[in-house]
């Protein structure tokens, strides 16, 4: 337990963020899942609506400082390449 009072607020403090970064982080993973779960079904017309607001998220999450910037181009570049993958393979069968 804290012995100070900066150590406390500092816990308080420190327990906001986490529950604040947590509901960030899920919600990137989330989207993110969502549009995995699009491309395996076959839905890549809804998938490339979807993927501007996946990036939205992504980049968000960055800019609340929950992940790297770094990070946040490393996600957002795999959205794009599952996306173009697929719609490679889509032109291909067609």
């Amino acid at each position: 337990m804290p012995n100070t009072r900066q150590a406390k607020k500092r816990m308080r403090r420190d327990a906001k963020r986490r529950l604040r970064n947590r509901y960030h982080l899920s919600r990137m993973r989330t989207y993110i899942k969502n549009f995995r779960r699009m491309i395996e079904n076959g839905e890549i017309d809804k998938a490339k609506e979807y993927i501007n607001e996946v990036i939205s998220v992504i980049y968000h999450t960055a800019a609340k400082g929950v992940i790297h910037k770094n990070e946040a181009a490393r996600r957002a570049s795999r959205v794009y390449k599952l996306l173009n993958k697929a719609l490679q393979q889509q032109q291909a069968q067609a």
